[in-house]
């Protein structure tokens, strides 16, 4: 499951910058559009929320200013868009690799590694450009954004999982990938990243926990925003439902790889 950072770390390391370059080639900014982009929409989010909507978030930090909401609704988009990443580009990630299903002996569970640290590259660009703001915004950043780390680990552990699931059921039902952007817009809307889950009725909270980016926002923006420690015993549930799914989804992948080549 791990082979990625061992057997095969320098396979993974050149494919992850083959792949990164690749969406870049071409382009007179390069690389330098991960980082035009965040710049961009959280700019046109502070426009919008602080000067039309005139928008401040219903919590406060524990300082007690009151939050920006295009500060948190920026951190909440973007933990959104790690599983969005996942979730539309798993269903293909062997289709769209049938050369290294057929023709070479390559381990193809090293495929969703890959996708997933490309993911975290302009996830990490797109967080450095928020922790700029925050500080520009609260004139400090919390020291309990140490926490933050801890806080994402469980949560790539069950993308991870969710990828390797969605990359061998695409092989074998294709109408995956036409269901997946509508399930990425789903899980977007059926999570607190537009707004607090203390404005729901209480009896109706629980069901958005089933939502997995849900207790991963909560806890972002308790750590990052709040200044308060993340609730340790959630977050000790949820890595043990994350290493769980994480086993299963490379299982089930080791399982169905082997009808790859006669399906593709």
């Amino acid at each position: 499951m791990f082979s990625a950072f061992t057997t095969h770390a320098t396979l993974t390391r050149q494919l992850v910058i083959r792949e990164i370059s690749a969406r870049y080639r071409g382009s007179v900014m390069g690389v330098l559009w991960s980082l035009f982009t965040p710049i961009l929409m959280l700019g046109i989010y502070t426009f919008v929320f602080n000067y039309v909507f005139k928008a401040r978030w219903p919590m406060v930090s524990e300082e007690g200013e009151v939050l920006n909401f295009a500060m948190v609704l920026f951190l909440g988009l973007i933990i959104h868009g790690l599983v969005a990443d996942t979730v539309t580009r798993s269903p293909r990630l062997i289709l769209d690799n049938v050369n290294l299903v057929k023709k070479v002996v390559f381990p193809l569970e090293s495929l969703a590694w890959v996708m997933i640290l490309n993911a975290l590259f302009n996830f990490m660009i797109s967080l450095a450009l928020l922790l700029i703001f925050v500080y520009w915004e609260l004139g400090h950043i919390p020291l309990t954004a140490l926490w933050l780390p801890l806080v994402l680990l469980p949560y790539v552990v069950i993308l991870m999982g969710l990828s390797w699931i969605l990359a061998c059921l695409g092989v074998y039902l294709q109408d995956l990938q036409q269901i997946s952007g509508t399930a990425a817009t789903l899980l977007l809307f059926l999570s607190p990243v537009f707004y607090s889950i203390t404005i729901l009725p209480e009896n109706v909270q629980p069901f958005i926990y089933l939502n997995p980016i849900t207790l991963i926002v909560e806890s972002a923006r308790a750590v990052l925003l709040y200044g308060n420690p993340p609730d340790f015993r959630a977050l000790g549930i949820y890595a043990v439902i994350a290493i769980a799914f994480f086993t299963l989804g490379y299982a089930l992948f080791q399982k169905a790889r082997k009808g790859f080549a006669d399906v593709v």
